[in-house]
């Protein structure tokens, strides 16, 4: 059960919680698809294969390990190896990524959410806390956080209990002062809860909770936690 009395902010993931990541992720795809088959015809060839693609992020994953926080150095690279294999300037890579980027950040939030984001930002400071490239403040989620901080900045990954302590360092306030709010099970709700702040599970896929210990306060839409919070 949460302690209501005791939050004083609120951490939220961003994909999958917010808005859908794999139908942002689809369009920013073909965004840059098209951009290569302007400016590196060859390597819109190449990529026009989906094993192919496929083996040469797995590829550049395996390599750059220690990298495995940072989504966005790895898009880069597997467009820079993309770029190398089908003999185009492998300069491209910048500019290719930020095309890609910005598409990325063209997100649509999940009804309801932004109504729900106002209504808890009234409240409580909310920061956005990610493993992906999300740029919260790019989407129109943006207006309603204080701060955002990722994996890529930090240099871990939730569930790691780092990033859930400098997300309540940045606000300033104790762990158990905190609520998180994700859709992950494991990364966003079991992790938040090893580092000691309160959670709930924005389970929108209906999932079942894979955890021995016992299920958090669960909803299917920030809007519904907003009756719990702000009753």
């Amino acid at each position: 059960m949460l302690n209501l009395s005791k939050i004083k902010a609120i951490t939220l993931d961003l994909d999958d919680t917010l808005w859908p990541v794999w139908p942002t992720i689809a369009r920013a795809e073909v965004v840059l698809q098209d951009w290569l088959a302007l400016h590196a015809p060859q390597t819109a060839q190449l990529c026009a294969n989906a094993e192919v693609k496929k083996g040469i992020r797995t590829e550049v994953n395996q390599r750059h390990v220690d990298k495995a926080h940072d989504l966005s150095f790895l898009k880069r690279e597997a467009i820079r190896e993309s770029l190398m294999r089908a003999g185009d300037a492998p300069h491209l890579a910048e500019p290719a990524f930020e095309v890609f980027f910005a598409a990325r950040q063209d997100v649509t939030l999940y009804e309801g959410v932004e109504q729900a984001l106002a209504r808890l930002a009234a409240r409580y400071p909310l920061v956005g806390l990610s493993n992906g490239n999300a740029d919260v403040f790019r989407t129109a989620a943006g207006p309603y956080f204080k701060a955002a901080l990722s994996a890529r900045q930090l240099g871990v990954a939730k569930p790691d209990a780092r990033i859930f302590h400098a997300a309540a360092a940045e606000l300033n306030l104790p762990a158990d002062a905190v609520l998180h709010l994700g859709d992950d099970a494991t990364t966003d709700v079991w992790g938040a809860l090893n580092a000691g702040m309160q959670t709930a599970w924005v389970n929108t896929q209906g999932h079942d909770w894979p955890h021995p210990s016992a299920q958090p306060l669960t909803v299917r839409h920030l809007a519904e936690l907003c009756d719990h919070l702000l009753a």
